[in-house]
């Protein structure tokens, strides 16, 4: 029979550094309130971009329809940045720095739930690459008025060149083979997370120690152990051999 004790641990000294390195993550609580501001920023050049539009409307009586198109993408393009900004505040928050507490609120985005780092970095991927289509269209439709390659200004300089649109072109490409490795890299974490021991790992046998998850983990194949009696103050779990026990944990039997 094998015993582990709980009584072993860090002393005091660790336990002090290990508390305030962890406290250290409020650091960037003030990066993520400069987020909201930078948001607000973003909700005014918002209303100007619209007022612009209303205002070359009224002023001139007539727009063309390549211009409305324009500063419609104009302002889409700065919605999808402030979703970008919404994403970074509220997931980054969440992941790490403290949780947010908004579980069965009816207004509570329903990637919250599941947020970790690599869904948010595919998220984030995800949105880069869309304002970046939003950056493309809009070239796209400059680009109809090219004279000898290039797009001039009002001033005369060169707004647009057919090197830069290739460039761009290329670039958006470049986020999207960048999304897609992000996407798999993650699909390959959960399934070698999953896949190779049935589920099980020490985090779920902690969880069952503690009485978190009624269905503790078992091995593949391994019958299910009885269930414990209801005043028992502990939970027993079949692991396979050479399994490494959690803090806490005890072998109370052993087959060989």
């Amino acid at each position: 029979m094998t015993e582990r004790s709980a009584q072993i641990g860090p002393g005091p000294a660790s336990r002090t550094l290990a508390a305030f390195i962890f406290a250290s993550r409020w650091l960037q609580a003030p990066l993520y309130l400069g987020l909201i501001v930078a948001q607000a920023v973003y909700v005014v050049l918002f209303f100007v971009e619209l007022w612009h539009l209303v205002e070359n409307v009224i002023a001139t009586g007539h727009i063309t329809e390549t211009d409305v198109m324009l500063s419609v993408l104009a302002l889409i393009d700065i919605v999808m940045i402030a979703n970008l900004l919404i994403m970074v505040i509220i997931g980054g928050y969440e992941t790490f720095v403290s949780k947010i507490r908004v579980q069965g609120h009816h207004d509570e985005p329903e990637w919250l739930s599941h947020v970790n780092t690599n869904l948010l970095k595919v998220k984030l991927a995800v949105s880069i690459i869309s304002i970046s289509s939003i950056h493309l269209l809009k070239t796209f439709i400059e680009v109809g008025r090219m004279d000898g390659g290039v797009v001039l200004n009002a001033d005369g300089t060169v707004l647009y060149s057919s090197e830069g649109v290739m460039w761009e072109v290329a670039i958006h490409l470049a986020f999207i083979v960048s999304a897609i490795a992000l996407a798999w890299i993650d699909r390959m974490s959960q399934h070698h997370g999953t896949g190779q021991t049935g589920g099980l790992s020490v985090g779920k046998i902690e969880a069952g120690l503690r009485g978190d998850d009624s269905r503790a983990a078992v091995s593949d194949g391994a019958p299910a152990p009885a269930p414990a009696p209801a005043d028992a103050d502990f939970v027993t779990v079949r692991l396979p051999a050479g399994t490494r026990l959690p803090q806490g944990a005890e072998i109370v039997s052993s087959d060989r």
